[in-house]
């Protein structure tokens, strides 16, 4: 039988699979709020993580809201829909099913696209934290003079975490700096795909990118939470796991996590965050509680003085964020953070047609205090923003293999437009020696 005959009846038997039992009678659920008072009954229902699980919410009313909805819940959450007036539709009955499909052909992709340590990654499937790290680390024998790894700590569950530092080789010090970072949250697997493609553009592609390097250095970290991000390829009961793996104890129960977006100390455990250790969004028992987000504050603040944009990446939503997140005030040089954004909004929409929204994540989105990006911006970066790429597939988070390459290549176009914007803005100032 042929390759393409193979691949035909494997894909016929992932879609006869039976459902993971994690999610069985689990449905996904699109509503359209018309009124702000329907958005914000949503958003008080948002934060009953435990039954609700919402994957898109915005502030305003007129933009469609998505969640899941737990089994145990539908009955509930139904009447209270019709008490509120708002209509739906269900997107996925079946989420058990859509995840187990998921799994079992992301199996298939690895048997047929195997990474053996050495060379190119491909855009055909997604990698695990182990394969990401042996892309670096031979990237690191094959330009030794352009590309620097550093461990910079491990996660609570000992998965070494590592940095990239990308330059052009020259040897000079003092540059500028770029800072990206990706997976930090576990079920956002499109994340790290796109970061790993900006790694593959600055160091493999150097010659079309070479500008962007001659007076400035990039630092890119491209799994935050590789815990979290491991439990989620590894586990069908786990797939919509956001958090980090570290336990914490409340009420005799056990639960894992914080969310590390929420786990940066300042202005933390206000609100958009939770105080609960089993809610999604649990800000941990203080701040920087987690050793992934005391490793992210290091490097932010080890980038004093030379830190001209901070870049997280996450998924779903077609946003380009800036702060602040824990107010609806604006910052003082809020048009400098609109220019820089609306530079990757253009460069994307002109590539592929793709819109994103602009705006700071409070006005944009609800409150969401303690995130990554408003550390970043108070501890001194001129620009910190929070990319929110599309979603896709059957659950939101798992855009297709067929989808990744575009999308990873649509991101980029985004990413370099910032980074030329912030290094026009932004020059290394240059140092003449006699």
């Amino acid at each position: 039988m042929s390759r393409v005959g193979v691949i035909v009846l494997a894909l016929a038997a992932v879609l006869a699979v039976a459902s993971a039992e994690g999610y069985d009678g689990y449905k996904i659920f699109e509503i359209l709020p018309k009124t702000q008072e329907q958005n914000d009954f949503l958003y008080e229902l948002s934060k009953m993580s435990e039954f609700y699980d919402f994957f898109a919410l915005r502030r305003q009313p007129n933009h469609l809201a998505r969640v899941m909805v737990n089994p145990n819940e539908e009955e509930n959450f139904l009447n209270a829909l019709a008490e509120h007036n708002l209509s739906y539709s269900i997107v996925n009955d079946n989420v058990g099913r859509s995840v187990e499909q998921e799994f079992q052909l992301n199996k298939l992709r690895r048997s047929l696209s195997p990474f053996t340590g050495k060379g190119r990654l491909s855009t055909e499937r997604y990698y695990s934290h182990g394969e990401i790290n042996n892309y670096i680390e031979d990237l690191e024998q094959r330009f030794p003079s352009r590309v620097s790894l550093k461990t910079v700590g491990k996660s609570f569950e000992g998965r070494n975490i590592k940095t990239i530092t990308i330059s052009n080789g020259d040897g000079r010090a003092g540059k500028n700096v770029i800072f990206i970072d990706g997976g930090f949250h576990a079920r956002e697997w499109i994340s790290p795909a796109a970061v790993l493609y900006v790694i593959g553009q600055l160091v493999e592609n150097f010659e079309e990118n070479a500008e962007l390097l001659l007076d400035y250095d990039f630092m890119i970290l491209p799994v935050v939470n590789p815990d979290g991000y491991e439990y989620t390829q590894t586990s069908t009961k786990a797939r919509f796991w956001r958090k980090t793996r570290q336990p914490y104890e409340s009420a005799g129960k056990t639960c894992y996590g914080a969310d590390p977006n929420r786990n940066f100390d300042f202005h933390w455990n206000e609100e958009g965050a939770s105080s609960n250790p089993c809610a999604d969004t649990f800000a941990g028992p203080y701040g920087f509680s987690e050793p992934e987000t005391i490793i992210v504050r290091d490097l932010i603040n080890s980038l004093k003085g030379r830190g001209s944009m901070y870049l997280t990446v996450h998924s779903y939503g077609n946003y380009l964020l800036y702060p602040w997140g824990w107010t609806a005030d604006l910052p003082d040089t809020w048009e400098d953070l609109h220019e820089v954004a609306m530079s990757g909004y253009n460069a994307i929409f002109n590539a592929t047609g793709t819109e994103y929204t602009v705006g700071s994540s409070t006005n944009v989105l609800y409150i969401a205090a303690g995130a990554s990006d408003d550390y970043a911006f108070n501890a001194g970066f001129k620009i910190a923003m929070t990319m929110e790429l599309p979603g896709g597939g059957k659950l939101g988070f798992d855009p297709p293999a067929s989808s990744i390459d575009t999308m990873v290549k649509e991101t980029w176009a985004g990413i370099r437009a910032m980074a030329e914007k912030v290094i026009e803005k932004y020059p290394t100032e240059r140092v003449e020696f006699l």
